[in-house]
Parts: structure tokens; C-alpha cells; sequence
């Protein structure tokens, strides 16, 4: 199984300065920043380990952390559209 980066700097590139700018500035979106960067470590430790988990709950972790970027896309693309 290949193990990508699902970094938010990497995945949104061309937001990097304001998700910087956000988690300096924004609590709420500091925090769904944490909880996506911890989610996703957590995913990756897991797939790198090929720890012992069931498919249902690795997919549901990962059906989480989608839900969280697809917030903080949302964030980034009104705020983007608000600088």
C-alpha cells in the first residue's frame, strides 16, 4: 500500500502563507488545523506500521480527516477570496 503525504501545506500549496497566517490568527481554524495534523499522523503511523486495525475503522478515520480538509478548504477559499 502506497503512503502519501496528505500534509495541508502540500495539499493546498497555494495557501500556504495564509494557512500560516489562519492558525497564527484564527483559534477555531488553529484548532481544526491541530486536529487534521494529528488525524493524519495518526493514519500515517498506522498504514507505515501496518499496525492491526480493521478496514472499517481505518476508513472511517480517514473519511474524518477528509471531512475535516474539506472545512478547512472552505475556510481558506473565503478567507483567500476575502484578502
Amino acid at each position: 500500500m502506497g503512503i502519501s503525504s496528505h500534509e495541508l501545506h502540500e495539499e493546498f500549496p497555494q495557501y500556504s502563507d495564509l494557512i500560516d497566517q489562519l492558525k497564527a490568527n484564527d483559534p477555531k481554524f488553529g484548532d481544526k488545523f491541530k486536529e487534521y495534523s494529528e488525524l493524519d499522523q495518526e493514519i500515517e503511523g498506522l498504514e507505515r506500521r501496518d499496525a492491526p486495525i480493521g478496514d472499517d475503522k481505518l476508513h472511517r478515520l480517514k473519511q474524518k480527516r477528509a471531512h475535516l480538509k474539506d472545512q478547512i478548504y472552505q475556510t481558506l477559499v473565503q478567507n483567500g477570496h476575502a484578502s
